[in-house]
């Protein structure tokens, strides 16, 4: 049998940094469903859904038995007016004291929320974006977390085109996203067989190709494609999520699987009710796979 690490996080209960996103569970209900679900370990979250101090933070965790995989971190990295050091230092202080091993960074735009325009990517911010991403790999290295970063639907490095740039630029490690992947045109199973060396992490989510398809064309947002079912537990969608599964396991991949299933949610879930239930198959279906991979 193959052992693999899975984790939760909380935007599969429909907790996001997105201003207006939709209703916000609180952290005791969400984490105790994850420990129910046999899980152990979970991201952090958007800012402020857990404490901010790191003692705080670490012992909301340890009050629910659960330890810290790392977290997401928006962050402007293009800008050469902006120096993205000192919110990673702070960030740093909250990952080691909880224990956390990985950054994951997203290139934020700048602008609020995932469907405002990109700016203009020039010579200039390229350079400036992959001299930030080695600052910080180098820095968060120094602290023992592992930095990687994650092409997003809405940030600077979304497409293929913009993977592509990273990948000869820095020697960074990528966050495999399944599901931001496909919007942005590169096919994670492509990227999981031919770049598997850069694969420090894995935020896994099925897609509705049908839907994604609209986001690619401009036909709807981000955001309408997700509450319009854009993402769906592991092994319902179109993405060939034992593909990926099985050629990381070969390939020795050791790191975390996090369940990821971006969800917009309008009110407070009945007990037992909500997004538990698409956790609950996604962590199945995860386990029987990895058991046949192995």
């Amino acid at each position: 049998m193959s052992a693999v690490r899975i984790a939760g996080a909380p935007i599969s209960w429909g907790v996001c940094e997105v201003p207006g996103w939709g209703h916000q569970m609180e952290p005791d209900r969400v984490l105790t469903e994850m420990a129910s679900l046999g899980l152990e370990a979970t991201e952090f979250g958007p800012l402020g859904f857990l404490p901010e101090d790191p003692d705080g933070r670490s012992e909301v965790l340890g009050r629910h038995k659960m330890t810290a995989v790392g977290g997401f971190v928006p962050i402007v990295l293009h800008d050469p007016a902006q120096d993205p050091m000192p919110a990673i230092e702070r960030e740093l202080d909250a990952f080691v004291a909880s224990h956390a091993d990985v950054m994951v960074l997203a290139a934020e735009t700048g602008q609020e929320g995932y469907d405002a325009p990109r700016p203009e990517m020039t010579e200039e911010r390229w350079q400036t974006l992959a001299d930030n991403l080695r600052r910080i790999a180098a820095r968060a290295a120094e602290r023992g977390v592992r930095a990687v970063i994650h092409p997003h639907a809405g940030t600077m490095v979304e497409t293929l085109d913009d993977v592509n740039e990273v990948l000869t630029r820095t020697d960074m490690d990528f966050c495999l996203d399944t599901g931001h992947m496909w919007i942005g045109g590169t096919d994670p199973v492509w990227f999981a067989k031919t770049h598997g060396d850069r694969v420090g992490h894995v935020h896994f989510k099925d897609v509705d190709l049908s839907v994604a398809k609209r986001v690619q064309d401009g036909e709807i947002t981000y955001y309408e494609g997700v509450t319009q079912d854009l993402y769906t537990p592991l092994g319902q969608g179109d993405v060939d999520v034992r593909g990926i599964i099985e050629t990381l396991i070969r390939q020795g991949y050791t790191g975390w699987f996090v369940l990821e299933q971006d969800l917009v949610i309008r009110e407070e879930p009945e007990d037992g009710g909500g997004p538990i239930a698409d956790a609950q198959a996604s962590v199945e279906f995860l386990q029987k796979v990895a058991r046949e991979a192995g």
